[in-house]
């Protein structure tokens, strides 16, 4: 009886270290986990500061010329406009120039130069015009001195991320460039950390147009395509679905597609960091949601959901 008794509780002790056991394991797994997600959200915040810092540089860089391009077309073409006035005036005055001059004149074609330049000064301006939308998408990219939430317009942060990603939408390794449809719905203006929702949008559609390269060739009929719908939703809710045709993944692949430092991509084009960090900045930093759903052949599909003026307590 007494040797029962000994063994009854030394089987107790054995089975309160295992459960003691048990618990510290799943504690140091949690904090495994956590200081993974916290370095990937480091790794890849000084990654998108420094993108950040280097966008704002070169958009300032190039606002400066394009300004001082700009700001003297309109005096040209004031001042081409005397010189022909002065032409047509002396022409006037003096209709049987000496040959010499004449033939000066049918040389330059003063009225073929007079509409080319014309064309030269539309073109420059709508050059202007062009470089100025860019540096504007630059700066509502960057947006690096708001450390703060602020009401932005959503659908504005989607069309600077567009614009940025253009030459990947026109310069894939596809025969056909990847078409963006845009489907708005009239959304409020969203309080939100601006630059690092702009980084969801970013990660989102740069994965989008690598899974469409990834595919390989689309027939005419079906070109690589990437849709954006946005919709307010019930509850001071609105709702970003981005979805392209592309391959699609596999479930097991899918269940994963959030983890810090899972990644699909050869070794050395991505870190697998991207997906995990947008999920951290729409779950943890503002109390929103999302998800991914996929299917093999016929492409992939991200949803986010924002509240319009997130609880201060969401990263808590």
């Amino acid at each position: 009886i007494e040797n029962a008794r000994l063994y009854s509780s030394l089987e107790e002790k054995v089975r309160r270290r295992t459960r003691q056991l048990e618990k510290n394991n799943l504690r140091l797994s949690e904090t495994l986990q956590e200081l993974k997600t916290t370095q990937a959200q480091l790794i890849q915040t000084e990654k998108m500061s420094s993108l950040g810092r280097m966008v704002a540089g070169v958009a300032h860089e190039i606002n400066n010329p394009t300004s001082f391009i700009q700001g003297n077309i309109n005096p040209l073409r004031q001042y081409f406009e005397d010189l022909m006035e002065l032409i047509e005036l002396y022409e006037g005055e003096c209709p049987e120039p000496c040959s010499e001059l004449q033939d000066k004149i049918e040389e330059i074609d003063t009225e073929y130069l007079a509409e080319d330049l014309n064309k030269i000064l539309v073109s420059m301006q709508n050059g202007c015009d062009r470089i100025r939308t860019i540096v504007r998408s630059l700066r509502t990219f960057s947006r690096l001195d708001e450390s703060k939430m602020k009401f932005t317009d959503l659908h504005a942060d989607i069309e600077s991320t567009i614009m940025l990603l253009e030459h990947r939408l026109r310069n894939s390794r596809l025969s056909l460039p990847i078409e963006v449809l845009k489907q708005y719905g009239k959304l409020p203006k969203v309080s939100c950390y601006v630059s690092q929702v702009n980084q969801v949008f970013f990660h989102i559609l740069s994965n989008a147009i690598d899974a469409l390269g990834s595919k390989g060739e689309y027939p005419p009929s079906k070109r690589p395509t990437i849709t954006i719908i946005t919709e307010s939703k019930e509850e001071q809710m609105v709702k970003i679905t981005i979805n392209d045709n592309g391959e699609g993944m596999n479930e097991e692949t899918r269940v994963q597609i959030f983890d810090p430092f899972f990644t699909t991509k050869p070794v050395g084009k991505g870190t697998g960091l991207g997906l995990s960090t947008s999920y951290q900045i729409i779950v943890g930093e503002h109390g929103g949601n999302l998800t991914c759903s996929s299917e093999l052949g016929k492409g992939t599909e991200f949803v986010i959901t924002l509240p319009v003026t997130p609880l201060k307590s969401a990263s808590n």
